[in-house]
C-alpha cells in the first residue's frame, strides 16, 4: 500500500490485543526501486499474520500533529515453529503524503514505529486450497501479492501460480530480482511482466495496460477454477476484475484490494 486509506475490501479484524497500538523497531530499510523501499520491522509480541494483511502506521510530530495510513504485509507469514520472524512493509514515496516521504526517506535502523495488526480476513492467502493462484498487481499492489508468493514457496510450492504484473517502466518493478529468482527455481510459477510506459531496448513483453486478450495469453482460463487476487490502483482493479468477469471467471472467487491516495 502507498499513502492511503484501509483497503476497504478488507474486513477488520475484531478488536483484541492485536489491534493496539505498538512500537517496533527498524531493523533495516532495503531499496527495492527508486521509489520504493522495504521497512524491516522487529515487532516484539507479533502475534502473526496471513500473507494478504496489512497494518495501520502511525506518526506522531512534535506539536502532537498524528498521521496514520495503511500498508500491506511483504513478508511471508512465520514459518511453522519459527518465533520473531521481521515483519517487512514494503512502500512506495508519494512526494505530496504526509507518512510515505518520511518512511522511505527519513527512517533510519534503530529507529521505533508505531503500527498496529494485522488487520483483515477478505483479502488473504493461506495455501491450504488445491485450486490455482492467480495474482494480478498494478504497481505497488505487488506487496500483499509478494507475501503470497512468499508464503506459497514455504507452504505450497507444488500450487500452481501465475503472476500478471503491470508496472510504469522497467526500473519501476517492485521485486524484479526476486521474481526472477523465484520463477527460476520453479517451474509451476509464471510471472509475466507489461509496462506502461516505457520498455527497454530488446523488451519483447507486453506493453500496454491489462485488457482481456493479454488475460488470456497470461492467466489461467476460468475453466481451472484458479483464487484469483488483484490489487492495484483502483482503475486498474475495477478493468481487471470487469475483464476477468467477462471471461468467465466466478465472481466469487475473484478477491480485490485497491487504494488511492487519501482524500
Amino acid at each position: 500500500m502507498t499513502d492511503a486509506a484501509g483497503p476497504p475490501s478488507a474486513a477488520a479484524a475484531p478488536p483484541s490485543r492485536r489491534l493496539i497500538w505498538q512500537q517496533s523497531r527498524v531493523l533495516d530499510v532495503v531499496d527495492e526501486t527508486a521509489r520504493v523501499k522495504s521497512l524491516v520491522l522487529r515487532v516484539p509480541g507479533w502475534s502473526g499474520h496471513l500473507a494478504g494483511q496489512h497494518v495501520d502506521v502511525r506518526l506522531t510530530a512534535e506539536d502532537g500533529y498524528q498521521a496514520q495510513r495503511s500498508y500491506s504485509i511483504a513478508s511471508a507469514p512465520a514459518s511453522p515453529g519459527a518465533q520473531g520472524d521481521p515483519v517487512v512493509l514494503t512502500v512506495a514515496r508519494i512526494d505530496d503524503g504526509e507518512v510515505s516521504p518520511f518512511l522511505t526517506e527519513t527512517l533510519r535502523a534503530g529507529d521505533s514505529l508505531e503500527l498496529r495488526g494485522p488487520i483483515g480476513g477478505h483479502f488473504v492467502w493461506t495455501g491450504a486450497a488445491v485450486r490455482p493462484l492467480q495474482l494480478l498487481a498494478g504497481g505497488s499492489g505487488i506487496v500483499p501479492l509478494m507475501a503470497m508468493l512468499r508464503h506459497r514457496a514455504r507452504v505450497a510450492p507444488k500450487t500452481p501460480a501465475r503472476l500478471l504484473y503491470s508496472s510504469r517502466t522497467w526500473d519501476a518493478i517492485i521485486y524484479r530480482d526476486e521474481l526472477a529468482r523465484l520463477v527460476a527455481a520453479d517451474p509451476r510459477l509464471s510471472v509475466v511482466h507489461t509496462l506502461t510506459r516505457a520498455t527497454p531496448p530488446g523488451w519483447t513483453g507486453p506493453s500496454r495496460h491489462v485488457d482481456g486478450a493479454m488475460l488470456r495469453q497470461s492467466a489461467f482460463p476460468p475453466g481451472e477454477a484458479p483464487d484469483v487476487f488483484v490489487c492495484g490502483p483502483t482503475p486498474f482493479v475495477e478493468a481487471v476484475a470487469d475483464a476477468l468477469v467477462g471471461w468467465g471467471h466466478a465472481i466469487e472467487r475473484i478477491k480485490t484490494e485497491r487504494f488511492g491516495p487519501t482524500g
